[in-house]
């Protein structure tokens, strides 16, 4: 993000930078095959001592930031991952991590699972889309019965990231009050998880099902009527996309100007030609775009105004919009070699393709922005 950074700041990105280096270069991504885990425990647990995981948290539940402005933090770091598509659960970790901030002091007390997921000493996955379903958090296909002071859980949910891995399953759920969020553990007696298939290397989903799933009274998370927090979870989510899909288009967009002046045709590199000049002039253009509505959506999402749903939206729809075309020009202007399994460029193009998809599409988002707007 082009702020004014603290010193703290660029510690904490500098710190991350050298984690990510050390672990988790484009090659070992790319050298993945299907069914290894995509990262470890122990690695998580090196990025939760750097903060990776606490910035949303309040001191007095054993997290913090580095500047005071936790969303803006995370974003900063968003970059920082996204710029190697890094595996790990930045974005299911610090989603449920808000939903629990956010209902703290309403219904059951969560503080022991906070400081755990704070610390990485525990993982957690946000479990809400609907089998087969578009974005609609408001209508889940769980359901939560009353049950002798605790609930019974039916139904299944699909595209939960890092499933298999995590400890703690947020699940949206129906009950009669209306739309509730439960905090279920992944071992509970009735919860199956199976994997799923993405396109991105460097990630890992399941569908998880609920057959009979019993659950006492804490689990709940705050209050029936989860509307809000659900909302403060997906402005969290888009953030953390667009931060790092942001990262990924400069980072192949430099790749490909480099790329246009090393490469010489008719003895004049490719990017003296004036075609291509153009190209490259509407690529800069979208670039600082998705930088800028980016930034805005952080900031408003951390101040918690009421025009934070708006700009989050905005954010969502222009970058995941602008992405993919960009992209693909990045690819093309390589020419066959942009297409080669070598290259990096199909790991930043897949990145980008799932974050599009994932807690609302650009037409999701547009269509949020219609009904803000009152039309």
């Amino acid at each position: 993000m082009e702020l004014a950074l603290s010193p703290d700041q660029k510690l904490f990105r500098t710190s991350a930078r050298g984690l990510l280096e050390e672990e988790h270069s484009l090659d070992r991504v790319r050298e993945m095959k299907d069914g290894e885990p995509r990262w470890s425990r122990a690695w998580w647990r090196r990025g939760a001592e750097l903060g990776w995981a606490a910035a949303l948290v309040p001191e007095e539940l054993g997290g913090g930031s580095v500047s005071g402005e936790g969303v803006r933090d995370l974003a900063l770091l968003a970059e920082e991952l996204g710029a190697d598509v890094a595996p790990g659960p930045l974005i299911p970790v610090n989603v449920v991590l808000a939903g629990l901030v956010e209902a703290h002091g309403q219904g059951p007390d969560h503080t022991a699972e906070i400081e755990a997921l704070a610390a990485g000493e525990s993982i957690a996955t946000w479990a809400v889309y609907g089998p087969g379903r578009e974005w609609s958090p408001s209508e889940p296909d769980v359901t939560a019965t009353p049950v002798d002071g605790g609930f019974v859980l039916e139904g299944a949910k699909d595209r939960v990231q890092d499933a298999e891995q995590a400890d703690l399953l947020l699940v949206t759920a129906a009950t009669p009050d209306g739309v509730a969020q439960f905090l279920v553990p992944a071992e509970t007696d009735g919860v199956s998880i199976a994997p799923q298939w993405t396109v991105d290397l460097s990630r890992s989903f399941g569908e998880v099902r609920f057959d009979g799933v019993r659950v006492g009274a804490g689990a709940l998370v705050g209050e029936p009527g989860a509307e809000r927090v659900v909302e403060r979870q997906l402005q969290i989510a888009v953030v953390i996309q667009c931060a790092e899909v942001t990262a990924v288009l400069d980072r192949a967009f430099g790749m490909t100007v480099r790329w246009a002046f090393d490469r010489h045709s008719f003895g004049r590199p490719l990017a003296s030609y004036q075609a291509l000049k153009h190209r490259f002039a509407d690529m800069r253009t979208w670039l600082e775009a998705c930088h800028a509505t980016t930034q805005a959506a952080a900031a408003a999402v951390q101040a918690g105004g009421p025009d934070a749903a708006r700009s989050v939206s905005v954010a969502k729809s222009f970058v995941g919009q602008r992405s993919l075309p960009m992209l693909q020009e990045c690819v093309q202007l390589h020419g066959g070699l942009g297409v080669t399994w070598e290259h990096d460029l199909h790991l930043f193009l897949r990145r980008a393709v799932l974050d599009r998809a994932l807690h609302g599409t650009p037409r999701d988002h547009r269509l949020r922005l219609a009904d803000l707007a009152s039309l």
